[in-house]
């Protein structure tokens, strides 16, 4: 009795409220923020400027009519009061009524069919701010007919085919991206807007505003290999674009909602406070346009300012939005809000109290999706590495252990891009193997199958660890190419002015092996590099350095056993013509290798002193020795430590140093003993000795940085939840991953325990 009770009774408050309506003007562009912002005017010249051309955009559809562009009128009536705005909005909403339909031909001819689109989504918008702010202006008769006849023509078949039953056609599983939030999102808007006048567009925008929480938590697919929407350390998979679109879809609507419902609580969306973090460490801050990295279907002017204002309006009062929209050129991506599109005229807040850079990590790893991103600094024009795995489907590319390194404000190895979907270069290209920079076998890469069926069996990120001048990550692309590898291993190791790319490479039967690079810029091979340029300032050189360097000159034949090299055309992102790419091929077949590939970071295009670079091997162990400006770091990778043990722990000995550890690498000044270094990475290990003497003890093998200087020693951490580990260290001050932390003296050790949180 008492279930049915609260039932009968939430009916009748619902009931109760649509009867009593919402007030209009009050979805988006509500009164108080027309008047904040147009008194804003009078002190920022930047807004004052945005009003001007958001006027002369009103008056151009004074003549024009563009139902794609009805919110500039509907401002602009807002704002002035003046009767032509207004009036020519009734007879684009009169007329737009009348219109029989909007389906598209090729959605309906699908089974079942799909009365509605993003297109219909995207008038949807515009009508609902049009209807509200010219509410008071229409007579009820004109009301109503507007009402009808929106309702037919939109509400009821974006509503009706997304979130409603008895006609509902999608699940989020099927579509639970950014046409989703689209379509729902934007006709639950219009639905909100005409609720007064159809009672049953109330219930509908109540069920599409109650669903988005649905959507930010969906879990994934595994029947259909589908991923979870949304990151646990947020951000979304599908790429920035549609990051960046689908989120803002959604927060309009909810944000309508809590303008037009006042006072109403809504559920929590955990998701929207890490929405400035992700949007910011996925930018790249650069002299010029705002980048972003573009993985999968997005472009470099990319920017996710609409959905980061929005959740700033709604109490997430971030400092990072407010840097990161003063990074963004106004207008550089075309579903933005730059202060002279309305919505960001409204919108963005006072941006005087900008910091100068964020206050974020350097690094940041997205474990549920595959993504990690690494840089020197927060200031313009830095160096920065993305590195992506994780999963393939939709707008997600074949594309596991890719990267993408800017450097000097480009993007000095890049990704071929993407183009218009309905291209055969698109499916043919820009999704496939060979738009970007990964390791192929046998001339093949991912299955393109997995563009429309998902990936089986998914690629990760993991273990990242930043200790300021050295990082490390690793990305296991196994999954998606476990129909020809069984190991596809990517470690990248930044030390200083060198990241260090170690492929760790295993097949079920010999064959041969390939690496493929995406020049941002001018690529010449000189040597035993490919250099790379772009401008004055921007250069690496590609140095390939295991299992065999280039061949040093073109008289290939004279260098049998280097790897041999070839440029291969590919089209330009925007089709205009051709550009090349560069694949570096070991001569031969194998069914195991170590692929190790120095990517020097060059201060200029004219730098000609470069880190001195020597191969080095042991019993079971391969190496180098990088000699630069007075130090000296030495690498080691475990021969032993790729997997071939089964129950045996991988113990070798290199230059005095017992370790278990997959990488070791050690830094020291030049002259001094390695034995005394001060900087030291352990890449996947339990200990470190020399002889008798712990260096470092764990039970279980970890990422360690760990850098000692001025009586403290900074560690920095990763591998296991629980960390319980000895470092030899007599400094008294320690932190753990940027974090004071107590450690217990056990003679020349510290000890450091922690739980998991």
């Amino acid at each position: 009795m008492r279930i049915a009770s609260i039932a009968v009774a939430a009916l009748i408050s619902l009931s109760a409220a649509a009867a009593s309506g919402i007030k209009h003007p009050s979805l988006l562009f509500t009164p108080d923020r027309v008047e904040k912002a147009v008194k804003s005017c009078k002190s920022d010249t930047a807004r004052e400027a945005a009003w001007q051309k958001i006027k002369a955009e009103a008056d151009i559809q004074l003549k024009k009519g563009d139902v794609r562009k009805l919110e500039y009128p509907a401002l602009a009536y807002q704002i002035t009061g003046d009767r032509k705005y207004a009036e020519k909005i009734r007879e684009v909403l009169l007329k737009t009524a009348k219109t029989e339909s909007w389906g598209d031909r090729e959605m309906l001819a699908r089974n079942p069919a799909w009365r509605s689109e993003l297109q219909m989504a995207h008038r949807a918008f515009q009508l609902a701010v049009a209807y509200d702010a010219v509410y008071s202006f229409l007579t009820p008769a004109e009301r109503k007919e507007i009402a009808t006849g929106l309702w037919r023509l939109a509400v009821e078949p974006l509503t009706g085919d997304w979130v409603s039953e008895p006609t509902r056609i999608h699940s989020l599983n099927s579509m639970g991206h950014n046409w989703w939030t689209s379509c729902a999102g934007m006709g639950g808007l219009l639905a909100l807007a005409i609720s007064n006048e159809i009672p049953e567009a109330a219930v509908r925008a109540r069920e599409v505003v109650e669903a988005l929480p649905e959507w930010f938590d969906f879990a994934g697919d595994v029947i259909q290999h589908k991923p979870k929407t949304f990151d646990r350390d947020g951000g979304m998979y599908e790429s920035i674009n549609y990051a960046s679109f689908g989120t803002t879809e959604a927060l309009l609507m909810r944000m309508a909602w809590l303008n037009s419902h006042p006072g109403e609580k809504l559920e929590d969306i955990p998701q929207m406070d890490m929405l400035p973090s992700f949007f910011s460490h996925v930018a790249y801050p650069r002299t010029g346009i705002l980048y972003s990295i573009n993985f999968g279907d997005s472009h470099k002017n990319v920017t996710g300012e609409s959905s980061m204002l929005l959740a700033y309006n709604m109490g997430v009062e971030d400092p990072a939005t407010l840097w990161y929209t003063t990074q963004v050129t106004p207008g550089q991506h075309r579903e933005g809000f730059p202060m002279h599109f309305p919505m960001g005229f409204l919108y963005t807040p006072d941006l005087s109290k900008a910091p100068s850079t964020p206050d974020l990590p350097t690094s940041h790893l997205w474990e549920d999706f595959g993504w990690a991103t690494m840089r020197d600094s927060w200031d313009k024009d830095a160096t920065m590495l993305a590195i992506k795995s994780g999963m393939t489907w939709n707008h997600s590319h074949a594309d596991a252990n890719s990267f993408i390194l800017f450097h000097k404000g480009t993007d000095i190895i890049k990704d071929a891009g993407n183009c218009s979907y309905g291209k055969p270069e698109y499916r043919n290209y820009f999704f496939q193997t060979d738009a970007h920079n990964v390791v192929k076998f046998n001339g093949e890469g991912q299955p393109r199958h997995q563009q429309y069926h998902g990936t089986m069996l998914p690629g990760s990120v993991s273990g990242l660890v930043d200790g300021g001048n050295i990082k490390y990550v690793l990305a296991d692309g196994t999954g998606p190419m476990s129909h020809l590898l069984n190991r596809n291993f990517r470690h990248f190791l930044w030390i200083d002015n060198v990241i260090y790319i170690i492929d760790d490479l295993g097949s079920h039967t010999p064959g041969e092996f390939e690496w493929l690079w995406h020049p941002g810029g001018k690529a010449v091979k000189r040597g035993f590099d490919l250099e790379v340029s772009d401008g004055e300032n921007s250069a690496v050189a590609v140095r390939p350095l295991y299992p065999r360097p280039l061949a040093y000159s073109n008289f290939v034949h004279d260098y049998p056993e280097d790897l041999w090299w070839e440029t291969i055309e590919g089209p330009t992102e925007d089709l205009s013509g051709k550009e090349e790419y560069w694949s570096f091929h070991l001569p031969g077949t194998c069914d195991r290798v170590k692929g190790v590939t120095a990517v020097i970071l060059k201060d200029s295009v004219n730098q000609k002193i470069l880190p001195k670079i020597e191969r080095r091997e042991g019993k079971d162990w391969i190496g180098l020795r990088v000699t630069d400006k007075g130090k000296v770091t030495d690498i080691y990778i475990n021969q032993l430590a790729d997997g071939r043990l089964m129950h045996l722990n991988s113990w070798i000995e290199a230059d005095g140093w017992n370790t278990d550890a997959y990488m070791l690498a050690v830094s020291y000044p030049e002259g001094s003993k390695a034995a005394d270094s001060k900087e030291v990475f352990i890449g996947h290990g339990s200990s470190l000795r020399r002889g008798t003497d712990v260096y470092f003890s764990s039970l279980s093998k970890l990422n360690v940085i760990a850098k000692e200087a001025g009586g403290r020693l900074d560690l920095n951490v990763a591998g296991q939840p629980r960390l319980n580990f000895k470092y030899k260290s007599s400094a008294p001050a320690v932190t753990l991953n940027g974090s004071k932390t107590k450690a217990t003296k056990e003679k020349s050790l510290l000890k450091i325990k922690t739980s998991p949180k």
